[in-house]
């Protein structure tokens, strides 16, 4: 279970710099990559992305009862 704990952290990490890019840059390296928000790749990286979001809330209980 920690492996998969480490990579929704990771994609965490990856949509957050991601974010920030759009906010300062106005780049977004996703729809570079993919040619634009609209294409498949890029959607289901913005999906998997979320989703790890959505997971590591499920952790916060977790982290917040240790201390």
């Amino acid at each position: 279970m920690k492996a998969i704990n480490s990579i929704a952290l990771i994609l965490v990490i990856l949509g957050g710099l991601n974010w920030l890019s759009v906010g300062l840059f106005n780049y977004d390296v996703v729809s570079e990559v993919f040619g634009s928000t609209d294409e498949v790749g890029a959607r289901i990286v913005y999906i998997v992305v979320g989703l790890a979001a959505l997971f590591s809330l499920s952790l916060l209980p977790k982290q917040c009862s240790k201390e």
